[in-house]
């Protein structure tokens, strides 16, 4: 179909007052990068550094642009430039495009490994470890939004559309892979004013005067004092007499032991750096135990989707710089 003479000269008007009405060319677009460099410094010369070039073309450039544009930029003074008004309103939507622009390519580039993760981890292992190192992962993948579950029962990973877990046993679960990622040791601790009132400092026999703090679900439900035994059998002691109290995450008989409230079986990992800011110590030393359990990820299928295997890598990495 052959377009009229008339049609054709509406589409060309249209776009003449398009191409018109266009305040910024891509001409122009070149003297915007050596603004917004100009801006940033609030400096010619440095902004010359950066762009590899003199200031007096660096001066030049955004004389052009202003010529250009209509409005001044900067107001200059003797060694030192401003911003105009206008300047600042210009800046700050070019910084926020540039900003816009590069969160947009980095997310093209990195499309395989952005989105969401989600992380199940036993409660003790998730504040003690893995919290607080979390802020690394963040910083190194900043597209992976990460979600992060804890219990102490084994999760269902189709129900909770679980990419990974962290677990501690010495059983790692059937028809899930798993991966080691640390092994553990246990040893006593307390805060030094328990050691100091139970004359515990290198004296294991007083052990018989103190209240006992344990996870009462270490690997399994129905744990109990599992930990305080295993470590009791290794020293030649017995507890079958000492009081206790029972919680369901390490973490919380670690937290009584540093308020004075009796004596808990550290596990090394989630305790080292307490005992190195002084808030708890080892009264026994030399007595820590090889636990059978160990640390290890777990996931649904051998195969991990991008996002799992840099957690995972990371993870390992994380692991061998505690050891």
């Amino acid at each position: 179909m052959l377009t009229s003479q008339f049609e054709k000269s509406v589409m060309y008007s249209q776009q003449d007052v398009f191409s018109r009405s266009r305040l910024l060319s891509s001409y122009q677009l070149a003297k915007l990068h050596t603004f917004e460099v100009v801006a940033r410094h609030q400096s010619f010369s440095l902004a010359a550094e950066e762009l590899c070039v003199s200031p007096s073309a660096v001066s030049h450039r955004i004389s052009a642009l202003e010529s250009e544009l209509g409005f001044k930029l900067f107001s200059r003074f003797h060694r030192r430039i401003e911003l105009t008004e206008d300047g600042k309103r210009l800046y700050s939507k070019l910084k926020d495009s540039l900003k816009s622009l590069n969160q947009e390519v980095f997310e093209i580039k990195n499309q395989e490994v952005s989105g969401k993760l989600t992380v199940y981890s036993r409660p003790s292992i998730a504040q003690c470890w893995l919290v607080p190192k979390i802020a690394d992962f963040s910083r190194q993948y900043p597209a992976i939004s990460i979600n992060i579950l804890t219990g102490n029962e084994n999760v269902n990973f189709n129900s909770f559309h679980i990419d990974l877990a962290i677990y501690y046993d010495n059983r790692p679960r059937s028809k899930l892979f798993c991966q080691h990622l640390m092994d553990e040791t246990i040893m006593p601790v307390c805060s030094p004013e328990y050691a100091a009132e139970h004359d515990l400092i290198g004296k294991p026999e007083h052990l018989s005067r103190c209240t006992l703090l344990h996870d009462n679900q270490a690997w399994e439900y129905d744990s109990d004092c599992d930990e305080w035994k295993y470590w009791a059998e290794t020293q030649s002691l017995s507890i079958e007499d000492n009081r206790s109290i029972g919680f369901d995450r390490s973490d919380l008989a670690v937290i009584a032991a540093m308020n004075h409230a009796g004596i808990a079986m550290g596990r090394g990992q989630l305790v080292s750096k307490r005992i190195v800011r002084g808030e708890l110590i080892a009264p026994f030393a030399g007595q820590q135990v090889n636990c059978e359990q160990t640390y290890y990820v777990a996931s649904h299928d051998k195969e991990l989707n991008p996002k799992a295997k840099l957690f995972v890598e990371w993870l390992k990495q994380q692991a061998n710089q505690t050891l």
